[in-house]
């Protein structure tokens, strides 16, 4: 029997097992494999504070890095957690804890008859955010990444669509985007990973030149769609509020570029200032930068 299919499943056996138990002990069991994570896996550690090096410097102490590169695993495994939870839940349970805040950005464009672009990025608890749309607001079709495991993709894919969302895999995905956008349809799309010249347009980031997905841009100015920036928050991490932010316009004039420029710069001003009032929250552990600046990470 293939060695991966068998580790898949043990991986629901245990599943299983933890569905079972209090959900404290739940959280407890993902925060200790953080923990353990944190201290096992140089490589990610190192990404985590070679990207807090290279954005902030002197700015923050190696102790206040310390606490954000921890706490990326920390939120990593809580998003992994909540995946588990949601192919377990109600939409009752699900709304017992999340609050909506600025819905009234929404109902505006809806009556506009305007399809929703929802961009996002890996921010606090952002599984739970995609699955918020869909339970609570629209359904979404959600731009992933192909990944290597495929029963472990459609064990993701299943939870991520339990609400009513769908997905729609990276590759060629414009032509879907396009079709959805006519039809009044949402999507989401993070805006937050790392591209190439090819894919991508270059904005300022966290005060670095990089690359960042045109699409939410081109398709908003060319249909008509609305970009609307979104995260889901939380404090305590048993409350969380969906939040919505204002409408990120796209100008058209006669110059396409230009316009598809300033509204993806835009939608890059959106994630940083996010970012710098609150950095913990966002994924340092993966190399955002790798595109336009591999040097860093070969330290």
């Amino acid at each position: 029997m293939d060695l991966v299919f068998m580790g898949f499943k043990l991986f629901l056996l245990l599943e299983k097992f933890l569905m079972l138990l209090p959900k404290g002990a739940r959280k407890n069991f993902f925060t200790f494999l953080a923990s353990l994570a944190y201290y096992l896996s140089a490589r990610y550690r190192n990404i985590g504070f070679i990207n807090l090096d290279f954005i902030y410097g002197d700015a923050l102490s190696q102790a206040q890095k310390q606490e954000i590169v921890k706490y990326s695993f920390r939120n990593l495994m809580l998003n992994f957690l909540h995946l588990m939870e949601l192919r377990h839940m109600s939409k009752e349970e699900l709304a017992k804890n999340i609050t909506i805040k600025n819905r009234e950005v929404l109902d505006k464009i809806h009556a506009q008859n305007r399809a929703i672009l929802y961009v996002t990025p890996h921010y606090c608890a952002w599984e739970l955010g995609g699955t918020g749309i869909g339970a609570f607001v629209e359904p979404i079709a959600a731009v992933f990444r192909k990944m290597k495991n495929r029963a472990y993709e459609k064990w993701v894919l299943e939870s991520r669509e339990r609400f009513g969302n769908s997905s729609l895999e990276k590759r060629n995905v414009m032509r879907a985007l396009i079709s959805l956008v006519k039809k009044k349809m949402a999507s989401g799309i993070l805006i937050d990973t790392a591209m190439n010249q090819k894919e991508g347009i270059e904005v300022d980031f966290l005060g670095k030149k990089v690359y960042q997905t045109p699409a939410p841009a081109y398709l908003a100015r060319k249909y008509d769609a609305a970009i609307v920036p979104v995260v889901m928050l939380s404090e305590d991490e048993e409350n969380y509020e969906l939040v919505f932010f204002d409408e990120i316009v796209v100008e058209k004039t006669e110059h396409e570029q230009e316009d598809i420029q300033r509204a993806t710069q835009l939608q890059a001003n959106w994630l940083s200032t996010l970012i710098y009032k609150e950095p913990k929250y966002w994924f340092w552990i993966h190399r955002r930068f790798k595109s336009e600046y591999p040097h860093i990470y070969k330290r």
